[in-house]
């Protein structure tokens, strides 16, 4: 699944990174790399962009760039 598809309050692991060139380089550099946890905190009225905790911070992207990065589900407990 992609990280455009996790609800408010869901978590996942990103599995990879997808993206051509300048788009793939920003969200690494962003800290979206592989084996990072990242929850969905916000999303906007009209539904783009989306608020990302990751490593201790908040991240707002596009839905565009989230359809970008492959996630795995992490399972409620």
């Amino acid at each position: 699944m992609t990280l455009n598809e996790l609800k408010i309050g869901e978590a996942g692991v990103i599995t990879t990174v997808g993206g051509q060139g300048a788009l793939r380089r920003r969200l690494l550099d962003m800290g979206l790399t592989p084996k990072t946890r990242v929850m969905v905190r916000k999303v906007a009225p009209m539904g783009d962009p989306i608020e990302l905790h990751l490593r201790g911070y908040e991240l707002t992207i596009r839905v565009d760039d989230a359809k970008n990065i492959e996630v795995e589900r992490e399972d409620k407990q």
